[in-house]
């Protein structure tokens, strides 16, 4: 299974205490299930319900129990039909039992693509408010326990939606249910989110999985006696709508094989032999300069481009006020420091606690890459963790911004500001 290409089983309780939220829960998993058929058409999607009257699935059939379980569409790649199954679902008379839901699927996902690497996810949507059927053997924390070890062994992880609308009543079933789900939390192969009302919930629902990358690992330049070993991760990012391909029509109706892909050749001739066909070898691009057409090669191109070394370097500071919301034009990154690195977690800090008390941003120069043919120009903003840590956390988001316009730059002022933060912060850990 491709790297980008996710395999998903969403696990829907429509037993009796859910029959409200249904028209919502259809609503949101037909958005996820359209987004995908734009976006990621190689991802498969099965659907597994559970609080229903009838009982169908494998693990039933196999080794009996798992009852009030019904895979309503088994694990394929994602098409119209897929939405349509999330059409009118049935109303459950039966309470419905997530952990028996949760292991159908899990089923479902090994069978389909086994130890192949790739992501594979549950997204598990109920109430939790009916009690659970003792396990043959052991406690419920012991069946957790065991479903948690299948799924890190075959990196599946879980989303866990927990739809109650405000005013309902908490008793002890709710607590252990509740307790249940944590427990999946705290063997690192669950999210859980409660929500209460319908907006919450389509929040809650992600489209994809997607996982943080970096974009730069290197020194953030301060001065030529200061650099912080930073790692950059994108925080936001524009999603693009996929490319059109053209499509021909002229294929007859009955060839079932036919792919309808256009391709398109081109073919260089020279003026002076328009029947010789200048293979690309013979060939050199040109440019008008007045009446005449200037050949430059791609060596020449090559040795005149702009080649900027690879680094961040801080230009200065400028007052907040100073950079208009506007002025954001591109995608947002976020600053934070090495990991396991103290001195430059503790540099971090102490840089963004000055900002943060002085109403500052930095103007930052970024390449983020070797050979990367333009520079980015940003600022940074301080993000200061609420978490009050020995050493004290905090990451800084980039803005790239609009290179016109004039900033006021005071990198004295932060500058020394920061360092004394830096030397109290040393102060406070060799205490």
């Amino acid at each position: 299974m491709a790297r980008n290409k996710e395999g998903l089983v969403l696990l829907l309780d429509v037993g009796p205490s859910m029959h409200g939220a249904l028209q919502e829960v259809e609503n949101v998993c037909s958005t996820l299930l359209r987004k995908k058929l734009v976006y990621n058409r190689s991802d498969e999607v099965g659907i597994v319900l559970f609080g229903t009257k009838e009982t169908c699935n494998d693990l039933a059939k196999e080794i009996g129990g798992y009852k009030h379980v019904v895979v309503k569409h088994d694990i394929k790649v994602v098409e119209e039909g897929t939405k349509d199954a999330l059409q009118n679902l049935p109303r459950g008379t039966a309470p419905g039992d997530f952990l028996d839901a949760i292991v159908v699927g899990l089923d479902m996902l090994i069978k389909r693509f086994g130890n192949t690497k790739g992501k594979h996810r549950l997204c598990l949507i109920t109430d939790s408010q009916h009690p659970l059927r003792d396990p043959p053997e052991g406690t419920k924390e012991d069946q957790v326990d065991t479903i948690a070890e299948q799924m890190k062994k075959h990196d599946i992880k879980m989303d866990c939606i927990v739809f109650r609308e405000s005013g309902v009543q908490h008793n002890s079933v709710m607590d252990e249910n509740d307790q249940l789900l944590y427990h999946f939390r705290d063997r690192s192969v669950a999210k859980v989110v409660q929500v209460d009302t319908p907006t919450s919930l389509l929040g809650a629902l992600k489209t994809r999985i997607v996982l943080p990358v970096t974009i730069f690992r290197g020194d953030l330049e301060v001065s030529s006696n200061l650099k912080i070993k930073v790692w950059v991760y994108k925080k936001t990012s524009e999603e693009k709508f996929p490319t059109l391909k053209k499509y021909s029509d002229q294929a007859p109706p009955s060839d079932k094989f036919a792919s309808h892909e256009v391709k398109v050749d081109f073919e260089y001739k020279s003026i002076l032999e328009p029947d010789t066909v200048v293979p690309p070898d013979q060939r050199i691009k040109g440019y008008l300069y007045g009446p005449q057409v200037v050949p430059i090669s791609s060596a020449e191109w090559e040795a005149v481009k702009f080649k900027p070394e690879k680094g961040v370097k801080l230009l200065g500071f400028a007052d907040r006020s100073s950079i208009p919301r506007h002025y954001f034009m591109k995608d947002v990154n976020s600053f934070v420091p090495e990991p396991g690195n103290k001195k430059a977690t503790v540099a971090v800090s102490a840089i963004a606690r000055a900002m943060q008390e002085m109403n500052k941003v930095a103007i930052l120069r970024c390449v983020w890459r070797q050979g990367q043919g333009n520079v980015a120009f940003g600022v940074l903003t301080p993000n200061i963790s609420s978490v009050n840590n020995v050493i004290p956390f905090s990451s800084i988001y980039f803005h790239l911004v609009r290179t016109s316009g004039s900033f006021s730059f005071v990198p004295s002022a932060v500058y020394h500001h920061h360092h004394n933060l830096l030397k109290n912060s040393r102060k406070r850990q060799i205490a």
